[in-house]
This record gives structure tokens, C-alpha cells and sequence, in this order.
């Protein structure tokens, strides 16, 4: 028997909206339309507006007072909230995964790692980064914890799609490498404070080249 879930429509909806805005392709600030969404999903308006409140959780939408959902705007402030935020929480999920980290796992993200490398572009650079920490981080086993991270993660893209989207440049991930010789060796405390600095490098990175395109 497949234990595959399958996405609601409402879930599928507010996928496919959450990747438009974090590429740039809904602007900040722009309405999300009930009616128009509704009509290219081939949707009633209760799965769309479920999307929209998913979308909310997400940071990624925000309720005007009888006039339905816009995109948030973002600024520098909330891109360093952002970082300081993962710091913590994937730091404090690295912690309870670390215990149960196999051999499978780090060779996955190894993989991962050589994946981002050879990125062309910041989308495909994206995508391997965050398989790298969610694979890190699932064996925390909480859930919760996951969930708040995943949304972090889903902002932190936002900002990075923004800030990269013209002069990409490929880049060698060595923390990577170092918090996955850390695991190795056991060396859990010194695995989290790597992955802490390189995800506050991140929002440094990002605001340095949000500042530029400003």
C-alpha cells in the first residue's frame, strides 16, 4: 500500500502561489485576487482562500481589512530577523538530529553539496542548499520545529531570489563540507555552531547584495 500523501487543492494552490512570489513573479505588494485565482485553478473560492491563509503563516501574504490578501513587502530588518531566527531553530533541531544521523544520510548530503557547486543559476543553487539542511535536520523528529523552519526557509528564498537574480555566481559550499565532517566525528556542538555562522552568512550575503540592487 503507497503511504504517499497527496496534497490538497488548497495546499497545491498555495504551493504554486508561494514559488511565484518567492521568484519574483507576484510583486510585493500586489493584490491576490480570489476570483481570478479561483478561475485558473478551476477552484471555488474556499480552497483559495485556505491557500491564502497558508500563504499567511508562510509570511508570504497579508490580510487587508475587506479587501482580501496582498503580497507582504519586505525590507533588510526582516531578512536579518529571518537568519538570526534559523540560526537558533536549525541549530536547535542539528542538536536532536545528530543522534540519529546514519551514513546514509551524510552521503545524500554530501551529494547535495557537490549539486549546489554546480549550480548555474541562484534557483538551482537554492533548491540544493535547502535539500542539504532538510536533510540534516529531519531526524530531529520534531515535526513543529520542521514546519517553522520550512517557512524560514521559504522567506530566506524570497530575499535570496531577489538579491541573486542577475550576476550569479558559483560558489564552493566548504561549511557544508565542515558541518558533515563535524557529524562524522561526532563533534555535534561544533557542527551546530558552523551551521549557525552559515546561515547568518546567508542574510549577510543577501543584505549586502539587496543593498547594491537598491
Amino acid at each position: 500500500m503507497s503511504t504517499e500523501i497527496k496534497e490538497t487543492r488548497s495546499e497545491s494552490i498555495a504551493r504554486v502561489l508561494a514559488e511565484r512570489i518567492i521568484l519574483g513573479k507576484i510583486s510585493p505588494g500586489a493584490r491576490l485576487r480570489q476570483d481570478h485565482i479561483a478561475a485558473e485553478f478551476g477552484a471555488s473560492h474556499v480552497p483559495v482562500r485556505e491557500a491564502f491563509r497558508a500563504l499567511q503563516l508562510q509570511g508570504l501574504a497579508e490580510a487587508l481589512p475587506r479587501r482580501g490578501f496582498r503580497v507582504t513587502e519586505f525590507d533588510l530588518a526582516e531578512l536579518r530577523e529571518v537568519a538570526e531566527m534559523r540560526a537558533s531553530l536549525e541549530s536547535l533541531a542539528l542538536r536532536h538530529a545528530a543522534s540519529n544521523m546514519n551514513r546514509d544520510i551524510l552521503r545524500e548530503a554530501e551529494e547535495v553539496t557537490r549539486r549546489g557547486d554546480t549550480a548555474q543559476n541562484v534557483r538551482e543553487w537554492e533548491a540544493a542548499n535547502r535539500h542539504f539542511h532538510r536533510l540534516i535536520l529531519t531526524p530531529c523528529n520534531m515535526p513543529r520545529l520542521l514546519r517553522t523552519i520550512d517557512d524560514l526557509h521559504m522567506a530566506s528564498a524570497r530575499f535570496l531570489f531577489s538579491a541573486w537574480r542577475r550576476g550569479w555566481e558559483t560558489r564552493t559550499d566548504y561549511e557544508h563540507r565542515r558541518i558533515l565532517e563535524a557529524l562524522r566525528r561526532g563533534q555535534t556542538e561544533r557542527a551546530c555552531t558552523i551551521l549557525s555562522r552559515h546561515v547568518g552568512w546567508i542574510g549577510i550575503r543577501s543584505s549586502s547584495r539587496k543593498n547594491i540592487n537598491l
